[in-house]
């Protein structure tokens, strides 16, 4: 029985993250230089988007990656601020298809997870946005596809919103004034859940290349 017990209580002496099990839920850590932010990321509406991420994630591409972005709202709080591979060609997987909010019914709410893109819908990569407060005009309007949400954060808000705050100068066009004087470095992202799909793509940015 003693032994029966230990077994039961190893997960939590060797440090294990529990989470609650969701139907069609995937649980990530960002272990940050600010700290650790959890996400749920939805794959039941949001399947293509989610399935991107994961490949992200699963081939630790966003380790060693960075929040370089903080854009906070004008005239109330909130805002979002942005991470991931950035521009950097070495860890960029094909583009994955616009899921606009108007499809998956996932919306730019407070907490919020969004892959950011270029100006082309269908062009997200590796670099995603957290939400505090609501941002409905990020959301598809007409025949302005938004951004496509793909789940929420569920733990460490404290550490998002601090790192919004951090003073932010550089930037050009649309991002002036929002670039992070000193970006947070993502140290790892972690699957909490579920079985992990590495791409098997060769992994240039860890050689140095």
């Amino acid at each position: 029985m003693r032994a029966l017990l230990s077994l039961l209580a190893l997960p939590f002496l060797i440090g294990a993250t529990p989470t609650l099990v969701e139907p069609g839920i995937v649980h990530v850590r960002l272990d940050t230089a600010a700290g650790a932010i959890t996400l749920a990321l939805d794959a039941r509406h949001a399947p293509r988007t989610v399935a991107n991420f994961m490949l992200y994630v699963d081939d630790g591409r966003l380790e060693g990656t960075r929040f370089f972005r903080a854009a906070r709202s004008r005239g109330r709080a909130g805002g979002f601020i942005e991470g991931g591979i950035g521009t950097d060609p070495r860890r960029v997987l094909p583009p994955v298809p616009l899921e606009p909010t108007s499809r998956t019914g996932l919306h730019h709410v407070d907490g919020a997870i969004s892959m950011a893109r270029f100006d082309q819908p269908d062009s997200a990569t590796g670099n995603f946005s957290l939400y505090v407060g609501a941002s409905p005009g990020m959301d598809a309007h007409g025949r302005d596809g938004g951004y496509a949400v793909f789940g929420r954060i569920v733990g460490g808000m404290d550490v998002v919103r601090r790192i919004l705050a951090m003073p932010a100068s550089g930037g050009s066009g649309a991002m002036r004034g929002q670039v992070l004087d000193r970006p947070v470095t993502i140290v790892r992202a972690v699957r909490l859940d579920g079985v992990a799909h590495p791409t098997g793509r060769p992994k240039p940015w860890t050689l140095g290349l």
